[in-house]
């Protein structure tokens, strides 16, 4: 666990002590590296306190493929108005509730469709990661997010590290070089420009200056 991990996990047990539930939310752009944090973090919290914290990942309420197709949106898919975010809103107030298990979707990358039901939300899992890419957007409908959430985190991560990072996954998501970098630049850049330039400020920005 590197010091930076550490010192996120203590800060949010601290925070969270005596909570019902404690809901943080970690945003950045495409390839900010979302996933692998929230999911260290949330090994890193349980590791303290077994069983205390789950993920929620905003990815599972992608738009499936047949609704994305007839609206020309299937090329743009990622975009703040391919998502459900009615959905995730409902199922993060639920959550926070904390009274009942919540059934949230889980997205499966190599199938590109999102599974219903794919992860229960326990009312034990007192510390609740939500991660994804516009969860701290300051704009309608993801502004209802905001006040969802305990404790927010940004990723920052430079483009030159974005850009090498979502050409290599158009690459092994089996695209040639020339259909990585367009879909890369045509869309996943875009994409974390706009997240970048109109997100609220965070709680805390977490760094990143190198593929590690």
């Amino acid at each position: 666990m590197t010091p930076e991990l550490y010192e996120l996990t203590r800060h949010i047990l601290e925070a969270a002590n005596n909570r019902a539930r404690f809901m943080v939310a970690l945003a950045g752009p495409p390839a900010a590296g979302k996933s692998t944090l929230s999911e260290r973090l949330c090994q890193s919290l349980n590791l303290d306190k077994p069983g205390i914290a789950a993920v929620v990942p905003m990815d599972g309420y992608h738009y499936d493929n047949a609704v994305l197709e007839p609206r020309g949106h299937l090329f743009i898919k990622g975009a703040p108005e391919t998502f459900d975010a009615d959905g995730l809103i409902q199922d993060l107030e639920r959550i926070r509730q904390g009274d009942r298990p919540v059934a949230v979707p889980v997205f499966d990358r190599p199938l590109d469709l999102a599974r219903a039901g794919g992860r229960l939300i326990l009312p034990e899992h007192r510390i609740v990661i939500v991660e994804g890419n516009y969860l701290l957007l300051d704009q309608a409908p993801w502004t209802a997010l905001h006040a969802l959430f305990d404790f927010k985190v940004f990723l920052d991560v430079p483009d030159r590290t974005l850009e090498r990072r979502l050409f290599q996954r158009w690459l092994d998501m089996g695209q040639d070089p020339d259909g990585a970098m367009e879909r890369t630049h045509r869309k996943d850049m875009l994409n974390a420009q706009l997240i970048k330039a109109n997100s609220i400020t965070p709680d805390r920005y977490w760094t990143a200056t190198a593929d590690h």
